[in-house]
C-alpha cells in the first residue's frame, strides 16, 4: 500500500489458487475449446486499484484486475486464460473508530534505517510433469507421453530492506522433453497417420541458466519474478530467453515451499516449478 493523501491510498491484492469444474477440450463432445485440456486449473489474480475513505465505515475502491488460469502444460491443449477487468465498489468497515484518520508522514522510521541489509541465499530443489507438441512440417502435433522435469536454483539475494530483495540465480534443468522430435512412419506399403515420438540423448535436455531475480517479501508469502538465458545447454527447445514467476510460501525462517513457473521467449508455456527451498543467512 502507498498513501498518496490522507484519505487516498494505492493498494495492491493478489490471489494463487485452483480453478475446478472447467469443461475440457474433446474432439466429439467440446471441439470447440482450444483454450485449456484440463477440469481443474491453476488461477492466478492481482489487483491494483485506488482506495477512498469517504467516513469510518465506508471506502470507495476503484482499479484495475488482471486474472490468468492455465493448467501449466501439464495437458493439452493449454492455450490459457488472460482477462483484464475494471473494478469499482463500496466497502464497509466493521470496528473502524473516528480516529483511525492519522496525519500522514514520510514513512521514516527507525526499523526502516535500521534494516541490517545483507546477502541471503536460497536454494530450490524442483519437480514436475508436462505434455509437449512439436512441429512436423508447419503442422503442430501434440505427443501422447508425459515428460518429467526435474531442476535447482541457487540465487543469492541482496536485502534491500524488509519488503524487497533483488539478486541472481544460477539455474540447472533437465527437461525430459527438450528437442523431442517426431516424423511420420509406413506400415506395410502404405501412409498410416500415425506419429512416433524419439527422445534425443541427455546432453540436449540439460541446461544451466543465469538469470536476475526480484522478490516482494510479505509476512508469509513471497512473490518474485526472474528473466535469464541457458549459457550451458544442448541447444534447440533450451535457446533462447526464459522467464519465472515463483510464489515462496514459508514454513520457518529458513525453510519455504516453492511454487513456480517458467516461460520460453515471454510467450511460451514451458512448464511447472514445484519444490522445496532452504534459506540460508536469513
Amino acid at each position: 500500500m502507498a498513501d498518496i493523501a490522507p484519505r487516498l491510498s494505492l493498494d495492491y491484492e493478489w490471489n494463487f489458487g485452483l480453478s475446478s469444474e472447467w469443461k475440457p477440450y474433446d474432439p466429439d463432445t467440446n471441439p470447440y475449446n482450444g483454450m485449456v485440456g484440463s477440469k481443474i486449473n491453476a488461477y492466478m489474480n492481482a489487483n491494483f486499484y485506488f482506495r477512498q475513505i469517504l467516513s469510518p465505515q465506508f471506502d470507495l475502491i476503484y482499479g484495475v484486475t488482471l486474472t490468468h488460469f492455465s493448467n501449466g502444460n501439464t495437458k493439452f491443449p493449454n492455450a490459457g486464460l488472460n482477462a483484464v477487468d475494471f473494478k469499482a465498489g463500496i466497502t464497509y468497515n466493521v470496528n473502524r473508530v473516528e480516529h483511525f484518520f492519522p496525519k500522514r508522514t514520510p514513512y521514516r522510521n527507525s526499523l526502516a534505517r535500521d534494516f541490517p541489509r545483507h546477502i541471503s541465499y536460497d536454494v530450490v530443489l524442483f519437480g514436475a510433469w508436462r505434455r509437449k507438441g512439436v512441429m512436423l512440417d508447419e503442422k503442430a502435433i501434440a505427443s501422447p507421453d508425459i515428460y518429467s522435469v526435474y531442476g535447482f536454483n541457487i540465487n543469492p539475494m541482496y536485502n534491500l530492506g524488509y519488503k524487497l530483495r533483488v539478486g541472481a540465480s544460477l539455474d540447472g534443468v533437465y527437461d525430459s522433453s527438450a528437442n523431442v522430435y517426431t516424423e511420420d512412419y509406413i506400415v506395410g506399403g502404405g501412409y498410416n497417420p500415425g506419429y512416433t515420438f524419439y527422445k534425443p540423448s541427455v546432453n540436449k535436455q540439460l541446461s544451466l541458466g543465469l538469470s536476475a531475480r526480484a522478490e516482494y517479501v510479505m509476512p508469509y508469502f513471497d512473490v518474485g519474478v526472474g528473466i535469464g538465458a541457458n549459457v550451458l545447454h544442448g541447444g534447440g527447445d533450451l535457446e533462447g530467453f526464459y522467464q519465472i514467476l515463483a510464489l515462496k510460501i514459508k514454513t520457518s525462517r529458513h525453510s519455504f515451499i516453492h511454487i513456480g513457473y517458467n516461460l520460453q521467449n515471454f510467450d511460451t508455456p514451458n512448464y511447472l516449478m514445484l519444490g522445496l527451498g532452504l534459506r540460508l543467512n536469513n
